[in-house]
């Protein structure tokens, strides 16, 4: 890396260099923030899963109790 710093700056291009590295921050943020919004979205989606499966057995559970004092 320090190769490529001294190469730029022989050349007099360090605003290439100071545009490369910002545009390299901001991509590897975003892709960061990408990655966690999707690991945020796979947990609720998780998360409504089992949410759907308790009130699936709490209905049959309700369905039983009901049957029983008929």
């Amino acid at each position: 890396m320090s190769d490529l710093i001294r190469i730029f700056s022989e050349r007099g291009d360090l605003a290439h260099l100071a545009l490369f590295l910002w545009a390299s921050a901001a991509s590897a943020g975003l892709l960061f923030a990408l990655r966690e919004l999707s690991a945020a979205s796979r947990r609720f989606d998780d998360f409504v899963r089992e949410l759907q499966r308790f009130n699936r057995k709490a209905h049959r559970r309700t369905d039983t109790l009901n049957k029983d004092r008929d």
